[in-house]
């Protein structure tokens, strides 16, 4: 089966007529077309909108954020710095009155090193003299003594008595006793101490008993009352040379005084000191 195509033509006149029909027959498909474009770019124009307003936002908010941060940041390293600077400062003012005060330390013991040496001193000028003045005593007695001892001597004899009491039932006697020979020499002595009362005695044995004798000697020591003895007198018994001296003391000597030490513990060792008249 052949199908023919007739080609019509037209004239001028009619050719335009044919063209304004076509066109006005598809108008409809143009016009959706354009719209359809329009609609495009207007989507891709509010999307670029969009992206931009977007960005501009998130560039707005990280700035902010950023600045936040670093102005956070710069706030906490400036309250950091200036703890850090009251704390060298405390520091220092601290080391300042460290350094008054080891100033003030050493100046106390220089001062105090200048006192002791000063007195250090001054107990070596003491002593000193005191040396010179104990040689020039001892020279004065040894020249007394010979001057005694070219006239006869000086007879035995007790210079001075005194008994005291002590803690614990104890006594502390002390006897100075004096003689020089003829002859200048040392003398045996044989001293004894005893109590008495009316029916008995007790010999009481001298702790540091004297064996010669030349000029003075001091005789010193402590005793234990007996419990059941009560004293009425104290004599003292003395030997040398050929000589004998008795001397006989109430017992008051020997009576209680006041602030008297707990124990015998407590108490100094027995005093050689010359006895007060």
């Amino acid at each position: 089966m052949r199908v023919k195509f007739v080609l019509r033509f037209c004239s001028q006149s009619a050719r335009s007529s044919c063209i304004d029909a076509n066109r006005h027959r598809f108008s409809p498909v143009s016009s959706i077309g354009r719209e359809q474009q329009g609609a495009s770019t207007l989507v891709l124009a509010l999307f670029v909108v969009v992206i931009l307003v977007t960005a501009m936002v998130g560039l707005i908010f990280g700035h902010k954020l950023g600045y936040q941060r670093g102005y956070h940041s710069m706030e906490t390293e400036t309250q950091q710095a200036l703890i850090n600077s009251e704390e060298a400062t405390k520091e220092l003012e601290d080391t300042r009155l460290s350094h008054k005060i080891a100033i003030n330390q050493a100046a106390t013991a220089k001062q105090e090193l200048a006192i002791s040496l000063a007195n250090v001193k001054e107990l070596s000028e003491n002593k000193q003299e005191l040396t010179v003045e104990n040689r020039q005593l001892s020279q004065l007695n040894e020249l007394y003594a010979d001057i005694v001892s070219s006239k006869g001597g000086m007879p035995l004899q007790v210079l001075g008595a005194h008994i005291k009491p002590l803690p614990e039932n104890a006594f502390e006697y002390m006897f100075d006793v004096g003689m020089l020979a003829s002859d200048g020499a040392s003398k045996r002595l044989t001293p004894t101490l005893t109590l008495l009362n009316d029916d008995d005695f007790v010999e009481v044995p001298l702790e540091y008993p004297v064996d010669t004798i030349e000029g003075i000697v001091r005789i010193r020591g402590r005793f234990i009352m007996p419990s059941s003895f009560k004293p009425l007198q104290v004599k003292l018994s003395l030997k040398a040379d050929g000589q004998e001296v008795e001397q006989i003391y109430d017992w008051k000597l020997g009576a209680r005084v006041d602030n008297m030490p707990l124990s015998l513990l407590d108490l100094p060792e027995v005093d050689d000191s010359p006895i007060k008249p």
